[in-house]
């Protein structure tokens, strides 16, 4: 049966963190994030936005082709709950089918822009077979580029086996970011913490 809740944090036995990006992807950032996880040997889910994906396709076949997950954060990045459910499930459908362009098969997981959910969007994504993606370390507001120090203030006390991080790679400047990523996978790594999708991370719950 799917759970339809927005999941932040899966019950796990292993010290296993995901790492998300959203609104990419980006022809700066997301290299470089894809640098940090290549030499942390790690893989990480990049909610896409479907404009985006039009734009760079080559960064998305690149996300791929490297072992990350590419999920769906919509067509064109709008607040679902200020649409009909028609209208949102066409963000939905045309975000899916670029997807699959790139990967050769469906997305599993959908994150809501803005965290814009309420039962009908949680349900209608549930019918499409994804699973509903928050976060834990949203304090953090990396898309308003709160600084390095603040971004690991407000995340490194929600690091606990399971739990899902929430960072940006497209719609602005993005450095503070990146650098924040280097440093948290720096000291996740040396606690014994390993990289895995979102969709690794739900198929390792204790609770499946």
């Amino acid at each position: 049966m799917i759970n339809i809740s927005l999941i932040d944090r899966v019950s796990v036995r292993e010290k296993v963190v995901a790492f998300t990006f959203d609104d990419g992807p980006h022809p700066v950032y997301t290299h470089q994030l894809l640098e940090i996880f290549r030499n942390a040997g790690g893989r990480a889910t990049f909610f896409m936005i479907g404009k985006e994906i039009e734009v760079y396709p080559e960064i998305a076949a690149e996300v791929h082709s490297e072992g990350h997950e590419i999920a769906n954060h919509t067509y064109a990045h709008p607040d679902l709950t200020k649409l009909t459910l028609e209208q949102a499930g066409e963000e939905l459908q045309c975000a899916e089918i670029l997807i699959r362009k790139v990967t050769g098969k469906p997305a599993k997981c959908f994150r809501p822009p803005y965290f814009g959910v309420n039962d009908d969007i949680l349900s209608l994504a549930a019918e499409r077979g994804y699973r509903t993606i928050g976060a834990v370390n949203g304090g953090a507001k990396d898309w308003d580029n709160p600084g390095v120090d603040y971004i690991l203030e407000h995340t490194r006390p929600t690091a606990e086996p399971g739990g899902i991080f929430l960072f940006h790679d497209g719609y602005g400047e993005r450095s503070q970011t990146v650098e924040a990523v280097r440093v948290l996978v720096e000291e996740l790594a040396e606690e014994g913490y390993r990289f895995v999708t979102v969709s690794e991370l739900l198929a390792s719950s204790c609770d499946v």
